[in-house]
């Protein structure tokens, strides 16, 4: 635990890092489908490889800044140290995991071999693979000729492998051979034998098949072992006025594929003499992040493990459900301006999102589209509804975030694509980001405007819609949407101040108006009247926020708490936080929404936002959140986190010791994205009787 001055706050890193782990017992948890936990393996690894491209990076610059004061709670130093720690103890927590998962797999008939397991069919059925879909990929670099450590990439494992001959006539070799994953598929299937199912790794093959690239120049024994390095991510952003935001960000973009290392990890069966050399080319001391581990490492590539036909083994299906305000071959529009609507996908389908925009496109009446985008799909439908309504006449505005962290290059390719359809691209300036979520319809009518918005708390992302829990309001609310025009004249024109009626707008007065709604809690608890806040978020880090509720649960306010993520506020401290309870939910879907309520005397008050409680989120970026004003949805959101805080199956309590215990309690079980699911498909049974 760290304090920031006499204030109990916890490391925000160390915090993350137990969330990670979060994420590492549903890889354990025997209630999961097997493959569904060796997906969760994938994640937990995807998510520790991006911790280190940005926190451990962050305190390595914080370390090498001279004359480093430690002016901050963190003392890079110390922290970096207790990181290690952890990593290594999860570490051998994941191994743990991994080896009983392929147990598991054994049991269902369900082999993963290696080149040292093959039978001799098997043998000949991956040596043809690799010729002809293998080798076309492979590129070896010479370790003898590397002389630029920034040749090795980032995000990508590579076999250093060693060439030579048994009679020693010919010296021996190394080489580095880069996985070629982007274009190959990790995975394997080998032909079935009998009941059995078999799987090899794409490094094996190459393993199995080093001879067909090496044997022509004489040598004829082989051996490789997986190396990887990660890098910072962190991007310069040159502030050159004579080139434009999307030439700086392409520049930088190429500055980060050199950014410094800031982990190694290899093979720990790898050969001290290679180690050695390998070490000393890319000028790695024992100073730097260095760890041995197993033979394979990227396991985010096991996110994408192939089914096998073994339909039981992974989650069931998943069905979208209809919305009963939008029914089918009925105007969105239509229906927008009878009532508020609230989408919550994945449970909804945000497949409405696209009709939104399809029907927009064509409406003769629809004079403009405005948008905010910072994560878009690869094959991004909502791109294509946009372009199809700049083809059909409106004027479509896009702001594009192109300092969305690792959607760079995807949203500098999307602007070029947008524009040359004639849409407007704006995008924002460095250091200050757009993270709303909202979309703005103008329509004429009778001569005048009429607006419809969205506003959402994720992306606009049909890919990651499919896992990522998330709601959006859909309005005709006048007042709503005229500050929604608002924050978009404050995106285009950042410097330019604007007042906001309704709406709530970081940098503007977002996290003062949390602070005037806590300190109403806590005058109405002062008078002895009911007082509670219920806040559902992804992360809660802001030190001023946190010493707010502690003051609101000094003053009576019973606060409760859903974050997914980091919390650095302690529940339950004697006189500072016992009225504070906060549960972290980790499940099939993540956790993406943040829900807030206030009691407000009696007169409850809920809101959306896309901003989570941190200093980037109310000081660094646009961020909006909503009022909630229709009686139904506020019912609907009460429901919800009612559902989420009677979790007792995958509800986990943060406590002082982040020991990542569930929560457990009497009665039956209560696995909150189910319930969420049933109790919005009884609502459509509702509608249509």
């Amino acid at each position: 635990m760290a304090t920031g001055g006499k204030t109990p706050i916890l490391n925000r890193d160390l915090n993350w890092l137990y969330f990670n782990g979060r994420v590492l017992q549903e890889a354990a948890d025997s209630r999961n489908p097997l493959l569904e936990r060796l997906k969760f393996l994938g994640i937990f690894s995807n998510n520790r490889d991006e911790f280190f491209r940005v926190r451990v990076a962050t305190l390595n610059r914080m370390l090498k800044v001279d004359h480093f004061h430690y002016d901050t709670p963190v003392n890079p130093k110390k922290a970096l140290k207790e990181i290690g720690a952890l990593v290594q103890a999860q570490e051998r927590e994941f191994m743990a995991v991994y080896e009983k998962i392929l147990s598991d797999l054994r049991l269902q008939n369900i082999f993963i071999v290696d080149e040292t397991q093959l039978s001799e069919s098997q043998g000949q059925f991956v040596r043809k693979y690799f010729q002809e879909k293998v080798r076309v990929g492979l590129f070896p670099i010479m370790i003898s000729s590397l002389r630029d450590i920034s040749s090795l990439r980032d995000k990508s494992i590579y076999l250093a492998a060693t060439v030579g001959r048994k009679d020693k006539a010919i010296k021996d070799d190394y080489a580095l051979i880069e996985l070629p994953t982007k274009t190959i598929s990790r995975f394997l299937i080998l032909p079935t034998e009998g009941d059995k199912r078999f799987i090899i790794l794409l490094d094996d093959i190459i393993r199995y098949c080093l001879s067909e690239i090496f044997s022509i120049f004489g040598y004829d024994t082989f051996s490789a072992y997986t190396i990887k390095i990660t890098r910072d991510a962190e991007i310069d952003i040159d502030t050159d006025v004579s080139k434009s935001f999307l030439e700086v960000m392409t520049e930088s973009l190429k500055q980060r594929k050199r950014g410094i290392p800031v982990r190694f990890v290899y093979d720990k069966s790898i050969p001290q003499d290679l180690l050695k050399i390998i070490t000393k080319r890319l000028e790695i001391t024992k100073d730097d992040p260095i760890r041995g581990g197993g033979r394979y490492h990227n396991f985010k590539d096991f996110m994408g493990f192939p089914n096998l036909d073994h339909r039981e083994l992974e989650y069931e299906p998943f069905v979208p459900l209809k919305h009963r305000d939008l029914p089918m071959n009925r105007s969105i529009l239509t229906s927008i301006r009878q009532k508020d609507i609230m989408l919550h996908y994945p449970y909804q389908s945000f497949q409405y999102i696209i009709d939104l925009l399809r029907e927009a496109s064509i409406d003769p009446k629809v004079r403009s589209i405005k948008m905010t985008i910072y994560r878009a799909a690869k094959n991004s439908s909502v791109i294509n509804a946009l372009i199809n309504a700049a083809r059909n006449g409106k004027f479509v505005t896009v702001f594009m975030e192109l300092q969305a962290r690792f959607d760079e290059e995807a949203n500098i390719f999307w602007t070029e694509r947008l524009r040359e359809e004639g849409v407007k691209v704006i995008h924002s300036i460095p250091g200050f980001k757009v993270h709303s979520k909202l979309i703005l319809i103008r329509r004429k009518e009778n001569n005048d405007n009429f607006f419809f918005s969205f506003i959402g708390t994720g992306n606009f992302n049909e890919d990651t819609a499919k896992v990522y829990s998330d709601v959006a309001l859909l309005t005709a609310n006048q007042e709503i949407c005229t500050d929604v025009v608002n924050a978009f004249h404050l995106i285009e024109e950042s410097y330019r101040p604007y007042k906001f009626k309704a709406l709530i707008v970081a940098p503007v007065n977002m996290r003062n108006f949390y602070i005037k709604m806590l300190q109403n809690e806590m005058r109405n608890a002062a008078k002895g009247n009911e007082a509670w806040v219920i806040i559902k978020l992804n992360s809660l880090v802001d030190a001023t926020m946190v010493k707010k509720l502690y003051k609101a649960s000094q003053a009576g306010v019973k606060i409760k708490l859903i974050i997914r993520g980091i919390c650095t506020l302690i529940p339950g401290i004697p006189g500072l936080s016992d009225n504070i309870e906060a549960i972290s939910i980790v499940d099939r879907f993540l956790e993406h929404a943040r829900i807030l309520a206030f009691c407000n005397g009696g007169d409850n008050k809920y809101y959306i936002t896309s901003a989570d409680w941190m200093v980037r989120n109310f000081d660094n970026r646009i961020e909006v959140a909503t009022p909630i004003l229709d009686p139904g949805i506020k019912e609907l959101l009460r429901k919800i986190l009612e559902i989420q805080l009677s979790d007792n199956v995958k509800a986990r309590i943060i406590s002082h010791d982040e020991q990542n215990q569930y929560k457990k309690t009497d009665g039956p079980a209560i696995r909150s994205q189910v319930e969420t699911y049933n109790y919005l498909r009884d609502q459509v049974g509702e509608a249509t009787k």
